[in-house]
């Protein structure tokens, strides 16, 4: 059985292109650089404030090492949070639905500050036991520290918890950690080629195809 399902933030949770974009190109804008496309900013969501402000920069055609970049982005995300974010149609419901039967937490690459804000701000921090964010001691995925971390803290183990995310950082994640993996096509860091697969993975194409895939997570060996 799955004791413990922990899911991913951006992309699964929540749709929080436009606001990573709008937040992006004011920085951008800022630094008296070329604005890119709410497309092209979300290919390069997932691994944390850093290496998205590093690849929005050097796509801008401006240096990727200036110094106050990250924290003119994140004062600009600050300001547009939850602008346009909501969670995916669904998951409300499926959180509703889960909770009385696992524990739920939430492990993201986004700051703990707008993590923990986001969450409360969109009527969501009530659903989890457990949030860790990508600045943390623990580091940012795909190092598994995180996820060992929040496994440890509810008491149980890795073949009994799911991880439920949307992109290649998320499957490294769970394989190094040794848990399950399901993984939410509708997500914008949805990019395979179908190569990286082993069988083992579940899919959604919906949140409101969660709680049965993360049923059938538990069967897998």
């Amino acid at each position: 059985m799955i004791d413990l399902a922990v899911f991913d933030l951006d992309g699964t949770l929540v749709d929080s292109r436009r606001d990573l974009a709008d937040a992006a190109n004011a920085m951008v804008a800022g630094l008296g650089g070329t604005p890119l496309s709410e497309d092209a900013i979300a290919d390069m969501v997932g691994e944390g404030a850093p290496v998205l402000v590093s690849r929005v920069l050097a796509a801008a055609g401006l240096d990727a090492r200036t110094p106050s970049a990250l924290e003119q982005f994140l004062e600009h995300y600050d300001t547009r949070l939850t602008a346009h974010t909501r969670p995916y149609p669904g998951i409300l419901e499926v959180l509703a639905d889960l909770r009385p039967r696992m524990r739920l937490s939430v492990l993201t690459n986004k700051p703990a500050h707008a993590t923990d804000r986001l969450l409360a701000m969109l009527g969501l921090a009530g659903f989890f036991d457990g949030v860790v964010g990508g600045d943390t001691s623990c580091g940012r995925k795909p190092d598994p520290e995180g996820l060992l971390h929040l496994i440890d803290e509810a008491g149980t183990a890795a073949n009994r918890t799911v991880l439920v995310g949307d992109s290649a950082i998320d499957l490294e994640t769970a394989r190094r950690a040794g848990t399950r993996i399901v993984l939410a096509r509708y997500g914008f860091g949805y990019r395979f080629t179908g190569r990286e697969f082993k069988g083992d993975e579940g899919f959604v194409d919906s949140p409101s195809e969660l709680p049965a895939a993360i049923s059938r997570a538990s069967s897998h060996p």
